[in-house]
């Protein structure tokens, strides 16, 4: 059984204002590519499919081409991510059944399995924890507890059955690292699931974190086909092939098109511009952060006229600095949303924010996230 894992296409998505849809566009060219020449019999697509839950037209309409032409070579089964609108999403999910796209965003549905060959392959789509945990009757509110709560419907299932077992799920698993590019779905402050949760089945092929990382050898993280954030710039972007064997799992990594690599440079302009070292940067995506003691005047001008795609330029002064030096980008980095609704309270109110009103923020952004969840 021969199976391609891959995750969170984000269609839709820009990078910093740059358009990412023919790069998009040349990623389905090469999965389509390496399903026929690896005679792949099932595609996996872990979640966040669109960028947002209302994608643009030009988005669904690569999907819905990326989506036929890999239904004429293999079997295909998704789930919804965090980013996905799981209604929209799931819209004609039975009608695309028969087509052998399995679509799979309800969580009701966990629990049934889409039989292709020899296994038994589960969509555990992205869990909200609010939403479920009345409905299943849960203890406690937390990614842990929808994710054990789902893995146990999977495994009473599968008891029963004799195919190999292979689950999709969204979610943070312990031993992923983050980057900048990912929403953050922490609830009460925990986002992260032990990857223990997947005990017992051949193979889980993970979305949500957009590195490719290996958690266990039948644990993994396909990553994002593209880089959509500074932080991953020493990503190497692809699919996981994974060959389900009488022994176990083999899996091989097969390297994404590279629409253009990403760097990072930090400076003083004038040594930046005169470094003949930095002519490999020049055709490349930059986020550079100078370093001159004094802010430079038309700085973003003359950095393009050397490297034409400087996309993001930060200040950090040698010797230190303070707020005022740095972008917003840099100061809301790794901060949650509380964290900064936090900081708006304390600027406009000259004081920090009570647990009150922080207690009134969490309540706030929790019923956006259940209601983007019901979109």
């Amino acid at each position: 059984m021969r199976i391609l894992h891959t995750s969170d296409w984000h269609l839709g998505r820009s990078f910093h204002r740059e358009d990412l849809l023919a790069a998009q566009a040349a990623f389905v060219d090469h999965l389509v590519e390496t399903v026929t020449a690896e005679r792949v019999e099932c595609v996996l697509v872990s979640g966040d499919v669109y960028d947002r839950a209302l994608p643009a037209v030009d988005a669904v309409k690569l999907c819905n081409e990326a989506l036929e032409r890999l239904a004429e070579r293999a079997r295909v089964v998704l789930i919804a991510g965090n980013h996905d609108s799981a209604r929209r999403l799931g819209f004609g999910s039975a009608l695309m059944d028969k087509a052998g796209v399995h679509v799979r965003t309800d969580f009701a549905t966990v629990g049934q399995p889409v039989i292709v060959g020899d296994a038994a392959i589960y969509g555990i789509p992205y869990l909200e924890p609010e939403l479920v945990r009345h409905p299943w009757d849960l203890e406690e509110r937390s990614h842990a507890a929808a994710l054990t709560e789902a893995m146990r419907r999977v495994r009473d299932d599968a008891a029963g059955r004799g195919e190999r077992s292979v689950v999709l799920a969204h979610a943070f698993v312990t031993g992923g690292e983050s980057s900048e590019s990912e929403r953050d779905i922490s609830v009460g402050g925990s986002s992260q699931v032990s990857a223990s949760v997947f005990d017992g089945v051949d193979y889980a092929a993970l979305g949500h974190l957009h590195g490719a990382w290996r958690i266990t050898d039948r644990v993994r993280y396909s990553g994002s086909p593209l880089a959509y954030s500074f932080s991953e710039e020493k990503h190497v972007k692809g699919s996981w092939l994974i060959d389900l064997t009488a022994d176990g799992v083999a899996a091989d990594f097969v390297a994404a098109p590279v629409p253009r690599p990403l760097a990072r440079l930090r400076g003083r302009i004038d040594d930046l511009l005169s470094d003949p070292s930095n002519e490999e940067y020049e055709d490349r995506w930059l986020q550079v952060t100078l370093t001159d003691a004094r802010r430079p005047s038309a700085a973003m001008e003359r950095l393009r006229r050397r490297f034409p795609h400087t996309l993001v330029l930060g200040f950090d002064p040698e010797g230190g600095g303070t707020d005022a030096t740095r972008t917003w980008s840099d100061r809301v980095r790794e901060r949650s949303a509380l964290d900064v609704a936090g900081d708006f309270v304390a600027e406009v109110t000259d004081g920090p924010a009570t647990e009150a009103e922080r207690a009134l923020l969490h309540e706030a952004f929790e019923s956006c996230r259940q209601k983007e969840a019901l979109a």
